[in-house]
């Protein structure tokens, strides 16, 4: 059968496997809503067509011959010249890191949210997979009762599936501001305790509201909520419509006020207070988690969601001792990418990639899905499994990938976008035709016209149909 059919067939035949799974298999929807519901889409098990299981992506490559560098540029530089704007490319081998293909690949770019790529690598080599943001309460002055804020922006007010911390099955569990609305009023009924004033503590951060290359209306547009380290459902005004993005202007008065309703819901009459720092040695009331480090990224890779993109920055500062802001957490994930070997060409404001003022390297980006790719950095895993798989899930969903000079990346191609106004970048991985897992990034625009990122999706196939 020729190679070009027996690919089809594979990829079809894959399909089929993907859409008659059975509940119990740990598939999540490939379409999930672009917001923040109560129980996220795990990605851990929504791997591509030809993509590594969750333990490693080596034995995909063990025997596949690496293709031949005159050969794929013989496919990519075409492309690149063909490109009404300017293209900063590379590709490289996972294995070996050798590079393969480049055009303008030491040149800066705006990455836009290919930094959530730096952002998730960062957090998951200094954090560690099973890292958990912890929202507590606690005894405060005067009788009052303290909810302390830890920086998980993914706490929901809306009933859980499962109290407390901890995973439901094969689907991570969001942090449940009922149940610990639960523990508090219990505690305090048990010291006698039926009335309370509730006051907040968000010194775990610091800083401005917005970062530097920010535009103005980021934030009355709903991009994101003002970064804090208490937030409730992200901010947003309705959690559970995601045509409304308004969020609301002050997260941690409204998280407190929905929780002083919670508490009397349960018994303690209570009203919303002011905010405070916590006293030292406080007696906890109650605590509840967030999902791990790895489901967090797998998520905000998946839905490019900045809320939790910046809060995973700060969480990379708080281990690292600096000031949880944008400057502090920008320079904490520089230094972790350094210590992995990325010296140089990323330079960032934020760990999202709202700002125009980010610069990052096609190289750098190559360089750094190599490492969180590589069998030998199994705990920056997450960071690969949560890309978009190409015409299925995410920011990759289709139309993406369905046209004459794209479809060979569907299914086969694993990566995550970026997209600001004049800016469009891919970076990613993508197995070739011959079973060679292969890192790309791909770099249009300048912030002044108008890019196509359907020309980055043909230079991504073509890298995948290459039996070179």
């Amino acid at each position: 059968m020729p190679e070009q059919a027996t690919r089809l067939l594979t990829i079809t035949l894959s399909l089929l496997i993907v859409f008659t799974a059975s509940a119990g298999v740990a598939v999540a929807k490939l379409t999930p809503a672009r917001h923040l519901s109560p129980q996220p889409p795990s990605v851990a098990g929504r791997e591509p067509v030809r993509a590594a299981a969750a333990t490693g992506l080596a034995p995909y490559t063990a025997g596949a011959p690496m293709p031949d560098p005159g050969t794929l540029a013989g496919r990519l530089t075409p492309l690149v010249r063909d490109a009404r704007t300017r293209i900063g490319a590379v590709v490289t081998d996972v294995e070996t890191r050798r590079t393969l293909f480049a055009a303008d690949a030491g040149r800066p770019a705006t990455p836009a949210s290919t930094t959530k790529l730096i952002t998730s690598v960062a957090a998951l080599a200094m954090l560690g997979p099973a890292h958990r943001i912890a929202t507590r309460t606690v005894r405060g002055g005067d009788g009052a009762v303290v909810l302390v804020g830890g920086g998980d922006p993914t706490v929901t007010a809306s009933p859980a599936p499962a109290p407390g911390d901890g995973t439901d099955g094969e689907r991570p569990v969001y942090a449940s501001l009922p149940d610990l609305a639960r523990q508090t009023a219990a505690a305090l009924k048990a010291a006698g305790v039926r009335e309370a004033r509730v006051d907040f503590d968000v010194s775990a951060y610091q800083g401005p509201r917005t970062a530097a290359g920010w535009k103005p209306n980021y934030l009355p547009d709903g991009e994101l909520a003002p970064p804090s380290a208490l937030t409730v459902d992200e901010g947003r005004v309705s959690p559970g419509d995601p045509t409304v993005p308004t969020r609301v202007a002050n997260p941690p008065a409204a998280a407190t006020a929905a929780f002083a309703r919670l508490l009397s819901r349960n018994g303690v009459k209570a009203k919303a207070g002011r905010q405070v720092t916590a006293p030292e040695g406080a007696a906890q009331l109650g605590a509840v988690r967030s999902p791990t480090a790895a489901e967090l990224v797998e998520h905000l890779m998946t839905e490019s969601d900045n809320d939790v993109a910046e809060a995973m920055a700060r969480q990379v500062a708080i281990k690292m001792g600096r000031p949880a802001s944008f400057d502090g957490a920008s320079r904490a994930v520089m230094e972790v990418l350094a210590g992995l070997g990325v010296r140089s060409g990323i330079q960032v404001n934020d760990g999202s990639g709202l700002s125009t003022a980010n610069r990052i390297t096609p190289a750098a980006l190559a360089q750094v899905i190599s490492v969180a790719a590589s069998a030998a950095r199994p705990e920056l895993r997450a960071a690969i499994t949560g890309m978009p798989v190409a015409g299925f899930s995410g920011t990759l969903n289709m139309p993406r990938y369905t046209s004459p000079s794209s479809r060979a990346g569907a299914g086969v191609v694993r990566a995550k976008t970026g997209t600001l106004a004049g800016v469009s970048t891919l970076a990613g991985v993508a197995y070739d035709a011959d079973g060679r897992l292969l890192a790309f990034a791909f770099m249009m625009g300048d912030g002044k016209g108008a890019v196509d990122p359907g020309h980055l999706d043909r230079l991504a196939a073509a890298v995948a149909s290459c039996g070179c």
